[in-house]
């Protein structure tokens, strides 16, 4: 600390906020409530603003190269990208009820390294992720964007895990 000799142990106590943003990914899909909840909540405990991200994956409306396809995926993009808008007003409304500033953000690209570039472009402070609780072989088979973010992320990241029932 300035003028007194001693080193700040704890960077980032004493200061008006530990986080000035809050980035919370969400994939439109049901269950993403309490993910929701912890991110306004922590938003709002830290004077943060939260920046609420949709990414339109490219994987699934371009996994087909054939002319005849190119209005059905047009078609598909417009859709993916209008529920992801719907998603995140949702959220939106959510958090100013609650007084919290956001920002809303839609992207396309390949969802955990688009997750992970706007955190970095952003500054993010924090992520919170939402992440469904499944089987150990839904995982192997699959993967998981919250897994991703959170094994690949320069920075801190909040998993918030909802039972999901298969």
């Amino acid at each position: 600390r300035p003028g007194t000799g001693k080193k700040d142990r704890c960077p980032g106590v004493g200061r008006s906020s530990m986080y000035d943003s809050v980035l919370l990914p969400t994939d439109a899909s049901a269950g993403m409530d309490k993910a929701v909840d912890h991110a306004v909540n922590a938003a709002k405990q830290y004077g943060a603003t939260l920046h609420v991200l949709y990414v339109v994956d490219t994987d699934t409306y371009t996994s087909y190269s054939g002319d005849e396809y190119v209005h059905e995926f047009e078609g598909l993009e417009s859709a993916l990208e209008q529920a992801g808008e719907e998603a995140i007003e949702a959220i939106v409304e959510a958090a100013e009820a609650e007084g919290v500033e956001t920002k809303s953000v839609v992207r396309h690209g390949v969802p955990h390294e688009e997750i992970l570039t706007y955190a970095d472009e952003a500054d993010v402070g924090l992520t919170v992720i939402g992440s469904k609780n499944r089987s150990g072989e839904y995982r192997r088979l699959l993967g998981s964007v919250a897994d991703r973010v959170t094994r690949m992320a320069d920075r801190p990241v909040t998993v918030v895990k909802t039972p999901v029932e298969e």
